[in-house]
């Protein structure tokens, strides 16, 4: 084939350090456009971005030239950089080591936006912790408590 074509969709995960509670609203809504933004920036269509104090949902592309490690990071450094220098309540922001990376049909895809669309609603009754676990679970990945967190 002359040309390398892909759609690939992936719903990522990942939390602050220690779950810690950095994204009140403000910075929030101004953190989840800018890592849109990050994901444009790689060439990636991000369908919607959202979550709550202590971690964020991304809904995007895996873009073509770049590995889903390499996009992760990428996403997570740029992101913890700018969010120190937007907020001075954020100085000791940081983002947890591993993340989470599952694949999103086009045919679910707006039950996922909607699922990401409604955290705040979501986590009046769920921790991070739970819900975290139960995407593990739905999504067959075997994993030891001990090394999830950080």
């Amino acid at each position: 084939m002359p040309q390398s074509l892909n759609h690939v969709i992936i719903h990522y995960i990942f939390s602050t350090k220690d779950r810690q509670a950095f994204l009140t609203p403000d910075p929030r809504t101004r953190l989840h456009a800018y890592l849109a933004t990050v994901c444009r920036d790689m060439e990636a269509e991000a369908y919607r971005v959202g979550g709550v104090a202590d971690h964020v949902h991304v809904l995007a592309t895996l873009p073509r030239t770049v590995t889903q490690a390499e996009f992760v990071e990428r996403m997570k450094k740029v992101s913890s950089k700018w969010i120190k220098d937007q907020d001075a309540g954020c100085v000791e922001f940081a983002w947890q080591r591993g993340y989470g990376a599952f694949s999103v049909s086009v045919s679910q895809m707006e039950s996922v936006i909607r699922y990401i669309e409604t955290q705040e609603e979501h986590h009046r009754h769920r921790s991070f912790q739970e819900e975290y676990r139960e995407f593990l679970r739905r999504h067959g990945v075997a994993f030891d408590e001990r090394y999830v967190w950080d």
